[in-house]
């Protein structure tokens, strides 16, 4: 499975990528910046009954109703740690959801050669895992993550 660049230009020069650098429990992920819309202090969103299992409910963000996803919950990391400290707004192709996280680390650039394929026994919501330093990034594909959800997502930020 190819790795998902964002940025790609040509093959000649090392392309770079910013991403999101974000904690959920003590592991540490990235979203490339460009599907980041902006970063707001985590509110209680309010439930939708019938919604998907791992939306918590929808937040309203300057008169548009936005879906609040749990990343936690929606990657199966159940047993991790951490507060509700962060909601990221992202947008993957029509969708403009929140994503709960711990706490927004920092914006971090990354260079092609420090992206590697993801584990084979990956369920196609991590794109690459990123070498920085001592410290493994794992970027996650936005649009895997919502796939089977955009009808659903779409609906309830209607």
């Amino acid at each position: 499975m190819p790795i998902y660049r964002p940025d790609s230009t040509s093959e000649e020069e090392s392309p770079v990528h910013q991403l999101v650098v974000f904690s959920l429990g003590s592991e540490e992920y990235g979203l490339p910046i460009t599907a980041v819309q902006e970063i707001i202090r985590y509110s209680k969103p309010r439930t939708i009954p019938s919604s998907p299992a791992a939306v918590r409910g929808v937040i309203n963000l300057r008169g548009k109703i936005i879906p609040v996803c749990d990343l936690k919950q929606r990657l199966g990391l159940y047993g991790a740690e951490g507060d509700e400290g962060k909601i990221v707004i992202v947008e993957a192709g029509s969708v403009t959801a929140g994503l709960i996280v711990d706490e927004v680390e920092e914006v971090l650039t990354v260079e092609d050669d420090q992206l590697e394929d993801p584990p084979s026994h990956n369920d196609g919501h991590i794109s690459a895992v990123a070498k920085v330093g001592d410290r493994l990034l794992v970027l996650l594909d936005l649009n895997r993550l919502f796939a089977g959800e955009v009808d659903s997502l779409d609906l309830l930020a209607a």
